[in-house]
């Protein structure tokens, strides 16, 4: 098939691109600037906020891959929900067969943060104008460059010991990347009866936060000491003071302890009081393999970084 991925440049699109073109599929890789594209595919130009570029970017496509979020702005709400209607309107004018789309796991009955709520807003508008849309919920992926692990890896790094909020018992189920991205081109296969739902999907270990955080600290053959404290709701702390239930203070954390960009790390961290764990695994059967364990995912991210540094 010709696929569309928008999002190619991001953390997860370069992965997939070189394999879905592994897999047989013509790659149509969607950027804002093609001409600096040094990726797999066919760079083509393309911005969610101009309507008139996504319909020539997906004139001719059977399918596409909608990998984009607005995370790094302050409005990131309002401006994924725009940019998923023009995709979306574009989408069913070209004739799509499936989009498939990256969520976010979460419980609907839960007090959803502003985040997993945007995710899932999404995942509604794509699918406004009739086209069928196949949605993979995670929580966290592990990979060198992705946002949430590296929050973990750079804490882990950088901190002998944190007093830690109550997020750091809150549960979750991290994926390694390489796996999300075989669940990704393994879809694509789906019979049309699958293609108009939503997947959880996880790795095979369901963990604490506090307990990621001393897995990598053990891995890296150090010992970070985490201590939670209950009152401590949504904030991120450091030895020498503690951020309190401040938004403007996580992110001024944030930009102390990592190089992530604080709005987008401020956005995350919203959403580490929701547990997102797997309730369903169906796509076990569908796309069928074993998922990495966390220290394996964690030792590839690892060695993945420092290949990427060698290289530059």
């Amino acid at each position: 098939m010709r696929i569309l991925v928008a999002g190619s440049s991001g953390f997860v699109g370069v992965r997939l691109c070189p394999a879905l073109a592994e897999a047989g599929h013509q790659v149509r890789a969607m950027t804002r600037r093609p001409e600096r594209y040094l990726g797999v595919g066919e760079p083509v130009y393309g911005d969610v906020s101009e309507p008139d570029s996504l319909r020539a970017a997906l004139n001719g496509c059977d399918a596409a891959y909608y990998l984009v979020h607005s995370l790094d702005s302050a409005d990131f709400t309002d401006r994924d929900a725009a940019a998923a209607r023009a995709f979306a309107g574009a989408a069913a004018e070209a004739g799509l067969r499936r989009i498939v789309y990256l969520g976010g796991l979460g419980d609907d009955g839960d007090h959803l943060s502003e985040h997993l709520r945007s995710r899932r807003a999404v995942e509604e508008l794509l699918g406004s104008t009739g086209v069928p849309v196949t949605t993979l919920r995670a929580g966290i992926i592990v990979g060198h460059g992705g946002i949430s692990w590296e929050i973990t890896r750079q804490l882990v790094e950088r901190l002998p010991a944190m007093i830690a909020p109550r997020w750091v018992r809150t549960r979750t189920q991290p994926i390694a990347v390489a796996d999300v991205v075989r669940y990704l081109v393994g879809v694509l296969e789906l019979p049309a009866a699958a293609a108009a739902r939503a997947f959880d999907i996880g790795g095979p270990e369901v963990l604490e936060y506090g307990d990621m955080l001393r897995r990598v600290s053990a891995i890296q053959g150090r010992s970070t000491l985490v201590l939670p404290i209950p009152l401590l709701s949504l904030a991120l702390s450091w030895p020498l003071s503690v951020c309190w239930q401040t938004w403007r203070w996580v992110s001024l954390g944030l930009w102390l302890v990592t190089d992530v960009d604080p709005k987008a790390g401020r956005a995350l961290l919203g959403s580490m009081n929701n547990e997102v764990v797997v309730r369903e695994d169906s796509i076990r059967e569908l796309v069928p393999f074993e998922p990495m364990d966390y220290d394996h995912a964690v030792l590839e991210a690892l060695g993945e970084r420092v290949r990427a540094e060698r290289v530059s």
